[in-house]
């Protein structure tokens, strides 16, 4: 059997053993050292955002900033439908309320005219949106931005996976007053586990920091007046992403390619539309996803993993979820339908022409 093809596994640099041998001399092995502060500041390079914190894990970063922006009990923080469960597990961890909102078809992401109608419908006005960039596809930013403006809500981008993206020439992440990326195992930039919070208020950051390094006071003892968390970035995690880093832009244009040749080989089989892409824009195209109109897309997952082919359903949208039976949700039924419909395919960026064209033949088998 051929080996093994996997969604999206890690794919490292080459340096990651040196800054890692580099931070195991120095003796900083804990939630700080140098590697953290150079992990931020190349993010900060990277993306233009002026303050940045590393932490363990995208959850980890949309509490802080749940928590910096004084959400509590009784709140409702408004979130994209269609989504991985931990853009919104936070909402909880706040005892604040989710308000769910669906998809548009222009790009899969969260659709402004609904968010309109949802804070217009809303029991009390809502005090955060936590709005995703899914798959590394930007949300329509400016207009949901403008929205949250005028209403007052604090914005908050789950860039979890999208990282490298940009809308209107500005980075993903960069649009709101926070923004979070992910490091997990299986993103564009991993370091095993791993998140980053950022934002352009820099008191926020550092309270943020505060909070993710257990709320201590700066006494020469542990004296601790708030709850904190042990959210901070470990510098050996620090070290990989540091060195991930420097090849972002390889990655990023080794996924896009990798979209390209599945839409050459997939473009002649009318029932496959591909996740579109908002003009004016670049997504990372982390994850290569496609629907069928026809065909039970778990008909074609079976098929390529009998073939030793690793896919994928698209995410089952929040508002399905049982934990969130009867949540407050705003929906159109797109959401439902992409994930009804919907596929993600191998995309690891170290795979080649051969690989897709292994993928989309099993592909063609069963759809034609």
């Amino acid at each position: 059997m051929n080996g093994r093809l996997f969604l999206s596994p890690p794919h490292m640099s080459g340096k990651e053993q040196a800054y890692i041998a580099e931070a195991f001399e120095s003796n900083y092995i804990a939630p700080l050292g140098p590697f953290v502060d150079r992990f931020e500041k190349s993010i900060c390079s990277y993306t233009g955002t002026p303050h940045a914190l590393a932490t363990v894990s995208g959850t980890a970063a949309i509490h802080l900033a749940l928590r910096v922006s004084g959400i509590g009990s009784g709140d409702i923080v408004l979130a994209s439908s269609f989504t991985f469960i931990g853009s919104v597990s936070a909402i909880l961890y706040q005892g604040a309320t989710p308000f769910f909102i669906d998809s548009d078809l222009k790009s899969w992401n969260l659709d402004p005219g609904l968010l309109r109608e949802a804070i217009l419908n809303s029991p009390k006005p809502p005090k955060a949106l936590v709005v995703t960039h899914l798959y590394g596809q930007c949300a329509e930013m400016d207009t949901i931005a403008s929205i949250c403006r005028e209403h007052g809500i604090i914005l908050i981008e789950d860039a979890a996976e999208s990282l490298g993206s940009t809308y209107r020439g500005t980075a993903s992440g960069t649009f709101g007053d926070f923004g979070i990326y992910s490091f997990n195992g299986n993103k564009i930039l991993s370091t095993s586990g791993g998140g980053m919070l950022v934002g352009p208020y820099g008191e926020k950051i550092e309270k943020a920091r505060f909070y993710a390094t257990q709320a201590k006071e700066n006494t020469p003892y542990y004296e601790h007046k708030e709850l904190g968390y042990n959210y901070r970035m470990s510098n050996i995690l620090a070290a990989i992403g540091a060195a991930q880093m420097e090849v972002l832009e390889k990655r990023t244009d080794a996924c896009r390619k990798i979209f390209r040749w599945y839409e050459e080989e997939l473009s002649g089989i009318s029932e496959i539309a591909f996740m579109p892409e908002l003009p004016n824009s670049r997504g990372n195209r982390w994850l290569t996803t496609l629907t069928l109109a026809k065909t039970d897309p778990d008909t074609v997952r079976k098929a390529l993993e009998k073939e030793n082919i690793e896919s994928r359903p698209l995410w089952k949208p929040m508002h399905l979820q049982p934990l969130f039976k009867g949540s407050l949700s705003h929906v159109n039924g797109t959401s439902e339908k992409l994930f009804k419909q919907g596929l993600c395919l191998p995309s690891g960026t170290q795979m080649n022409r051969d690989d897709v064209n292994r993928v989309c033949k099993i592909i063609k088998k069963v759809l034609l």
